[in-house]
């Protein structure tokens, strides 16, 4: 009896807690729960954790039939994201084409767009002078597109997403502003599924999302044609793609396991060791995702990295829990080589197959810019072998690096990464002083009104994210949780690599790559505040109470700032009410 139980603890071979490094003992008190900890019992419901599911004392007190509940329940699943996403689209997609102008970068991104599903190519406006923009929206597109090639420091993938909307709609600001709409409301939907999805609870899912549906920030980018949108988009999907991939690889896993007599999963060190996951293709979905972010800004390449070093420290964890000896060598063996193979080489093919339209460009000076620069200035030399549009093409991408490393000429509203979280330096996209009685102003303000389309966030998720985070990281650090690990990741991936440019000239809106992660910080943290599982009556009550405040403030807060994101014109006095910090101004 004692050597069967032994052979069935999942602690095995490990030091009992008086013998374990004093390091150990030390961090104990910071809530550091080593794996040795981890609850045991059956291993098929670590690998793969079922789903929470509503308590019946809560269907009881509402008064809801048990039949009526299971199926609320069961749909809950689809329903209640799709009921945040259809939230989130009505506001975004309410009155998109205003302001009628021409906002902040939409002067470069809207134009190369258009060029780009006509020529496949950008083009230089310069032909038509200052009055581009003016001949854009009083022409409704009937502007013949120029012939020069422009030379432009951002890959072609976002500025084809954004011309489908414009094909579309027209060239005019719904146009233009159309995709970015549509694919902000999206990235909602997958948000609330990805947060479901590694919560276990499709509250906490719905939560996630729906804060970022409220979120400043996130809303006016996905009402304006700027590129950091379409690469959030690409990255929420990528991201989503691996946690789906993680809990398919970890289901093969845990039905490879043996069961014993009592038809409990129980680790087994040969077949975790040994295990092929085979064909795995939501990570060569993911794969597709980092290139079209890639092909979209250059930033995605930091994503990329991060999430192939993630996703094989997934597979490392996958097997240590079913019981692996050897957990690391066996995924450096089985695993880290085709995660290579379904990300890097995919982005690659996916990114280079974004400049077809450019390399399929005339090569006699009328083409895209530098398409003629290996048989003009770049003749001969060692790499002549190539063929002309991949020197070419690398050229081009050469003297983009070069531009984007030197950038540094200053800007009003540029900003120091160390200031974001706190909304330290937010930017006006488009600001009017509208007199009273025009353009929205009301005609008894007394004095000229201001509208202002402002890029930041709703300042009270954002400062409660800041303390999301710090939870995150304790949660990551001591009590080994890879949902925290994971979105850590996701906010270091978008972040950190910014600090390397300081002196470089950028903005606060970069940090919408990187939202969906401090959503989902958040709603992690109100998770923790509502109770865990087990609690008592009373700590549920007064947990549920003190998260329902924080996010009705966050909801308000959201509201409150509506004119802002809006470009709604409110008296000055209102205005300057918003203004916060001076650093708003």
């Amino acid at each position: 009896m004692t050597s069967t139980a032994s052979s069935m603890d999942l602690r095995q071979g490990r030091p009992p807690h008086d013998q374990r490094p004093s390091w150990q003992q030390r961090l104990r008190r910071f809530g550091y729960q080593p794996a040795a900890d981890a609850p045991g019992g059956d291993v098929r419901g670590r690998l793969v954790p079922p789903y929470a599911e509503p308590s019946p004392r809560l269907w009881r007190a509402l008064g809801v039939p048990p039949v009526l509940a299971e199926r609320i329940t069961r749909w809950s699943g689809w329903g209640g994201p799709l009921l945040v996403t259809l939230m989130a689209g009505l506001i975004r997609f309410w009155n998109l084409g205003s302001p009628r102008a021409v906002i902040f970068d939409e002067t470069y991104y809207a134009k190369d767009a258009w060029a780009l599903v006509h020529r496949g190519f950008e083009v230089s406006w310069d032909k038509y002078g200052k009055g581009a923009n003016d001949l854009v929206l009083q022409q409704h597109g009937h502007l013949a597109i120029p012939t020069d090639p422009a030379y432009v420091v951002h890959p072609p993938v976002g500025k084809y997403v954004i011309g489908l909307g414009e094909l579309v709609f027209g060239f005019d600001p719904f146009g233009w502003r159309f995709m970015t709409a549509l694919l902000g409301t999206v990235s909602v939907l997958l948000l609330c599924r990805i947060g479901r999805r590694i919560f276990r609870s499709t509250f906490l899912g719905c939560l996630a999302g729906a804060l970022m549906a409220v979120d400043g920030l996130h809303f006016v980018m996905s009402r304006t044609s700027l590129l950091d949108g379409v690469l959030m988009f690409f990255v929420v999907a990528a991201f989503g793609c691996l946690v789906v991939d993680r809990d398919r690889a970890r289901e093969r896993l845990a039905a490879a396991l043996p069961v014993d007599p009592d038809g409990r999963v129980r680790p087994d060190g040969a077949v975790a060791d040994a295990f092929r996951f085979g064909w795995r293709p939501w990570r060569w979905a993911a794969g597709l995702m980092l290139g079209l972010a890639v092909g979209t800004k250059w930033n995605g390449l930091y994503i990329l990295a991060a999430f192939c070093v993630m996703t094989v420290l997934w597979d490392v964890g996958t097997r240590k829990v079913a019981g692996a000896y050897r957990p690391y060598a066996a995924a450096l063996k089985y695993d880290t080589g085709m995660a290579f193979v379904a990300t890097v080489p995919v982005a690659l093919v996916v990114y280079v197959a974004s400049w077809t339209g450019w390399i399929l460009s005339p090569t006699d000076g009328t083409g895209g810019y530098y398409r003629n620069w290996a048989a003009t200035d770049g003749k001969g030399g060692f790499w002549s072998f190539l063929p002309d549009w991949l020197r070419s093409l690398w050229h081009y991408e050469h003297e983009v690096y070069n531009f984007h490393v030197h950038l540094d000429q200053p800007h009003t509203y540029q900003s120091n990464p160390w200031s974001w979280l706190v909304l330290g330096r937010p930017v006006s996209y488009f600001y009017e002083s509208p007199a009273p009685g025009a353009d929205g102003c009301p005609a008894d303000a007394g004095q000229k009104c201001a509208r202002e389309v402002l890029a930041i966030g709703t300042p009270l998720l954002w400062w409660a994210a800041c303390f999301a985070l710090g939870y995150v990281l304790w949660r990551w650090a001591f009590r080994r949780d890879w949902r925290a690990g994971a979105i850590a990741c996701g906010i270091a991936a978008g972040y950190l690599p910014w600090f390397m440019y300081q002196e470089r000239t950028i903005f606060l809106f970069y940090a919408v790559v990187f939202l969906p992660f401090l959503c989902l910080a958040l709603a992690m943290m109100i998770g923790a505040i509502i109770g865990p599982p087990g609690s008592t009556d009373t700590r549920r009550v007064v947990g549920a109470t003190a998260a329902g405040v924080l996010v009705l403030l966050i909801a308000w807060n959201f509201i409150y700032f509506w004119p802002l994101y809006t470009g709604q014109a409110i008296p000055i006095d209102s205005w300057r009410s918003r203004m916060w910090l001076d650093t708003w101004v």
